[in-house]
């Protein structure tokens, strides 16, 4: 079963750190660039923030050490001050770096989300060809997300993670040469091994929730498919099939919780056991007179930092890799060559079109497939206002020829001609504001009937869209919802039927008013009603426009100026329906008496 996309970081794959990866980072740099002064204050916030948290177990350490002399007790408040300072400003400069820190981030990543789906959108048909829709939704999402984190904290907690264990431990060694060599010696090592023993226990967490995962979907398979199971008598196989799932999931969870109390046995006796030996240390140079008591406590204070900021360092190291990962991946999408895409307000006098086509020794083959030539030297003229009828088996490569016409794939140059201008010198925007589709599979947005209709022309009145609906046979079941043009059609309009989703998407079509119209099998999957209202409105459509039909229903296009035969990528027949029924033992009589048989 299908799952779907979540924009999961932790499947995110890790980059090398390197100068490959370094370069791919650096590229973010130009959306924080416009906000780098309050990122640097930041970072000085950052500093702050961090050397305050050094100086507070050593304040720690010297109040200890004024409470042992009652004689001090004017140093002892004076201590006690100066810490609420230092956590004062430690809680200061914490707030304003993470406000700071989160305000660069979001304004960066709203700019780099909107440039990557711009990027996105503007890109050639043929690279979605070669893409799945959830990975290219990753790169926004999970990606994103991950940047997110890393520049909002990963990178601050980087910085302070070696100010700390730099400056700690040369408060360390100030404190005492010997103690601090013991403590490096045994604590550090024993909180990495901590950490990841505790990253392998995760693991095992994250495998039960997968196995869980895939035992409630055998769950929702076998209600969905109740009828399938009780009409093949395989009630006890799924039966079987979820004991044996169940089984696993305990099994798993019992091998986890032996990992658990390992790990928890480790923790009492390895990290408690290494700040034992250490305070036992400690005592022993207390006891010597080589430290103060202030001073061992300020020690343990100083090597739980240490020790667990080093232990910390794994994690941050793997998320920055994840960090260069998603960057290298995300910057992939800005290495495609987008295409030459205009917001053309009002299309130039030289490039509106008349509606005449040529197509002269086209020749073409799909990116993907090279070696296989999908149309062999097509050559057709047809003048403005005709209708062009496309016949023949699936395959034949007429719909192929459509999205050569709506340049949604390149012809080479010199063999598709608009009026007798070479389409390479169009403006790509041009082309596809006089070119409307309306194919078999109708897509529709998410929102209102209304809104629908005006995305073949944004700037449509209210009336305009009404006018459009009308001559597309579509006021017929719009005024029958309470809503009307504001019903709303849902997730790809599977709150319509087909032959009302094909009657939106021509009052769409009727909308943009094109002067080329491309209908690709527009009515073959509707009933006979929904057909004949449908074809009411694509003759309405047809009118005064050069129209190429692509049909599977022959009925539809008896009355087309010229019916091309289509056959492996060639042109073998091509004339009106009469003159093609007069060849006996032609392709197009043969397809008539087919489809009739039936």
């Amino acid at each position: 079963m299908a799952r779907t996309h979540s924009a999961d970081t932790s499947d995110v794959p890790k980059g090398k750190i390197n100068k490959s990866g370094f370069i791919s980072a650096i590229r973010l740099y130009k959306y924080i660039k416009p906000y780098r002064g309050q990122y640097f204050l930041g970072i000085f916030f950052l500093l702050g923030s961090s050397l305050a948290s050094l100086a507070f177990p050593k304040l720690l350490g010297d109040l200890v050490n004024s409470g042992h002399n009652t004689s001090l007790g004017q140093s002892l408040n004076q201590t006690a001050i100066l810490i609420a300072c230092v956590l004062v400003l430690q809680a200061s400069f914490s707030y304003f770096r993470i406000v700071l820190f989160v305000n660069v981030t979001e304004r960066s990543l709203a700019a780099l989300r909107q440039a990557t789906y711009r990027h996105l959108i503007k890109l050639p048909l043929h690279f979605f060809e070669r893409r799945r829709v959830g990975e290219l939704n990753s790169r926004i999402s999970a990606d994103v997300i991950l940047l997110q984190e890393t520049m909002t904290s990963t990178l601050a907690e980087f910085i302070r993670q070696i100010i700390v264990i730099t400056g700690g431990i040369t408060l360390l060694a100030i404190i005492s040469i010997k103690l601090t060599a013991f403590m490096l010696i045994t604590l550090p090592p024993t909180m990495i091994a901590a950490r990841f023993f505790g990253r392998f226990i995760r693991k095992f967490s994250k495998d039960v929730q997968t196995e869980l995962a895939d035992s409630n979907t055998i769950i929702e398979e076998t209600l969905q498919g109740i009828q399938s199971v009780k009409a093949f008598t395989n009630e006890f196989i799924e039966i079987a099939r979820y004991k044996k799932k169940t089984i696993e999931i305990a099994n798993l969870g019992m091998t986890r919780g032996k990992y658990r109390g390992a790990f928890s046995s480790f923790i009492i006796l390895g990290l408690f056991g290494a700040i034992a030996a250490m305070v036992w240390q400690g005592a022993r140079l207390l006891q010597a007179g080589e430290m103060l008591a202030g001073d061992l406590f300020s020690f343990v204070i100083y090597s739980v930092f240490v020790g667990g900021t080093i232990s910390g360092l794994a994690n941050v190291y793997t998320n920055i890799q994840k960090f260069i990962g998603a960057t290298e991946d995300l910057f992939k999408i800005y290495d495609e060559e987008p295409e030459d895409i205009q917001d053309l307000k009002e299309i130039a006098p030289k490039y509106k079109m008349h509606g005449e086509i040529s197509l002269k020794n086209l020749n073409f083959a799909y990116p993907s497939r090279k070696e296989q030539m999908v149309l062999n030297d097509i050559n057709l003229e047809i003048g403005h206002n005709k209708m062009i009828a496309l016949v023949g088996h699936s395959g034949a490569g007429k719909s192929t020829m459509a999205s050569l016409l709506l340049m949604l794939h390149q012809a080479p140059k010199n063999t598709l001609f608009f009026d007798q201008v070479d389409s390479h010198d169009f403006p790509l925007s041009a082309i596809r504001n006089q070119i409307s589709l309306v194919p078999q599979d109708i897509f529709l947005f998410g929102g209102s009937i209304s809104e629908n209709i005006a995305y073949g022309n944004t700037n449509a009145s209210t009336q305009e869209i009404y006018e459009a609906a009308q001559k597309a046979n579509a006021l017929e079941f719009i005024e029958r919802f309470p809503e009307k043009f504001d019903t709303i059609v849902g997730e790809r309009g599977t709150q319509l039927s087909g032959g009302q989703r094909q009657r939106i998407a021509i009052a769409r079509a009727i909308l943009k008013n094109p002067k080329i119209l491309i209908l690709d099998e527009a009515t073959s999957s509707l009933d006979s009603e929904s057909e004949m209202l449908v074809q009411e409105a694509l003759e309405t459509l047809m009118k005064g426009r050069t129209s190429i039909v692509i049909a599977h229903r022959l009925s539809t296009i008896r009355n087309a100026d010229e019916i091309l035969v289509m056959e492996a990528g060639k042109i073998v027949e091509q004339g009106t329906h009469e003159e093609l029924m007069q060849i006996s033992e032609g392709k197009y009589n043969k397809l008539i008496q087919l489809q009739y048989s039936n």
